[in-house]
């Protein structure tokens, strides 16, 4: 299970290192043009938030078990990331866009995987 687990937090880890990175580095203008069509629609400081969790949350997937010291957050960091893809599909449903709804699902099916699995293995 741990292996499992290692392979499934290091593909969420570089999905929202590199989605969450983009939000808060990049200018809103540009986050629209790259496909974040819903970014202009809300405040600056919630994207850069939103960012800001899906950093977090990847470096709680990977950090705590790298090092040993208190890997009880990494299945908390996986919760935390179902919560935030609970909101983004709530948003795209609301919003009506449903093409990117196939990549919430899957982001969230293997959050779900990292919580179940991190439980498992550090609880």
């Amino acid at each position: 299970m741990l292996i499992a687990y290692w392979i499934v937090a290091g593909l969420l880890a570089l999905a929202y290192l590199g989605a969450g990175a983009m939000k808060v580095v990049r200018p809103p203008a540009t986050l629209a043009e790259s496909g974040l069509t819903w970014a202009p629609d809300f405040p600056l400081w919630t994207v850069k938030a939103i960012g800001v969790v899906e950093v977090l949350g990847a470096l709680g997937l990977i950090l705590p078990p790298l090092t040993g010291i208190a890997t009880i957050l990494a299945p908390l960091a996986a919760v935390g990331l179902v919560l935030v893809q609970l909101g983004a599909i709530v948003t795209h449903v609301v919003r009506g866009e449903v093409k990117t709804l196939v990549v919430n699902i899957v982001l969230l099916v293997l959050a779900i995987a990292a919580a179940w699995l991190g439980f498992a293995s550090w609880a």
